[in-house]
């Protein structure tokens, strides 16, 4: 892929050092500039650990164990995100990659006002910024997400969830980074604010031309969304492709349940049918498919976990599984 911004190969994370659970297992992707990447799958998949990981936020128990993440910029040597240490790391963070968390409530401090949180990003990043500047920059980020000046005097109590939740992407843009990683941004959201944020989210990319990472259980607005998607399960990938692909000729199993789990806006009604069982204990993994004890397709082969070959991990469409 030309232009690429982020290249994550064969991320592992582990929690705990006995009998470590592998909650990321050998993810890999490539970020191209200005592009939305979409991340699906159920709660417990390892998205949110994912998300963590590559914006190199995680802590213990948790642990990178294993694979890279390398930064590229135009005319600048690439970044091995990883060896990232102290005031360097501090210094890519919030710069060249940035996050918006999944609960706004959660991740703004409740007894700082909006506009002691975004002066503190300057505070640290951009020091030498006089008060006036800092006054001046948290305007401009206000006014980016639409929200009214006058609210930088006010606490996040009383702001609602769409403005809180503007507030958070306030806070990522601050230093204009090249890449922005969503955790459920929209969750908890009416219908129409959710619209709002993700209108919002799309004027500020074609804006700015950042990269976004978009996670969410929720495939139906991925599919609007995105450029390209991605499927978890059980802390891997398990189908990738482009948004029309994944909507037209969804290969796994696990993704055709997903895409049959909710209603379409047009065309005739039809019955809703759910992905039968729960998703596996990572703890407890035996080494075959992990989505085979909820398969309507599980034959022999799944006794053994699938590469993910040609943009999906299902034995159905290994070859090496026909030719058996």
């Amino acid at each position: 892929m030309s232009d690429v911004v982020l290249s994550v190969q064969d991320l592992t994370v582990d929690y705990g050092l006995h009998d470590p659970v592998r909650a990321v297992r050998q993810v890999s992707f490539d970020l191209a500039r200005g592009e939305v990447l979409g991340i699906a799958g159920e709660s417990g998949c390892g998205k949110s650990t994912l998300a963590y990981a590559v914006t190199r936020l995680l802590r213990p128990p948790a642990r990178l164990t294993g694979g890279s993440i390398t930064f590229t910029r135009p005319g600048e040597d690439p970044v091995d995100v990883l060896s990232l240490e102290g005031d360097a790391l501090r210094a890519f963070r919030w710069r060249r990659i940035a996050m918006v968390f999944q609960s706004a409530m959660n991740s703004l401090n409740p007894v700082m006002t909006v506009r002691k949180q975004l002066a503190d990003v300057f505070a640290t990043h951009e020091p030498d910024l006089g008060r006036k500047a800092v006054e001046a920059r948290c305007e401009e980020l206000l006014d980016l997400v639409g929200i009214d000046r006058a609210r930088l005097s006010a606490y996040p109590h009383e702001l609602s969830g769409g403005m809180r939740q503007r507030v958070t992407i306030a806070m990522a843009l601050a230093l204009r980074p090249d890449v922005i990683v969503m955790d459920e941004p929209t969750t908890a959201l009416d219908v129409v604010v959710q619209r709002d944020i993700l209108d919002e989210i799309d004027r500020l990319r074609e804006l700015f031309g950042f990269a976004v990472v978009f996670i969410t259980h929720d495939l139906s607005l991925l599919l609007e969304i995105s450029d390209r998607l991605a499927v978890m399960y059980a802390g891997r990938f398990v189908e990738t492709g482009t948004s029309r692909q994944i909507l037209d000729n969804p290969q796994h199993p696990y993704t055709q349940g997903l895409l049959r789990s909710f209603p379409s806006l047009r065309g005739d009604r039809e019955a809703l049918r759910g992905i039968p069982g729960t998703p596996p204990d990572l703890a407890r993994l035996t080494g075959g498919c992990p989505f085979a004890p909820r398969c309507p397709h599980a034959f022999e082969p799944c006794t053994h976990e699938p590469e993910l070959l040609d943009g999906v991990a299902c034995h159905l469409f290994s070859s090496k599984a026909v030719a058996a």
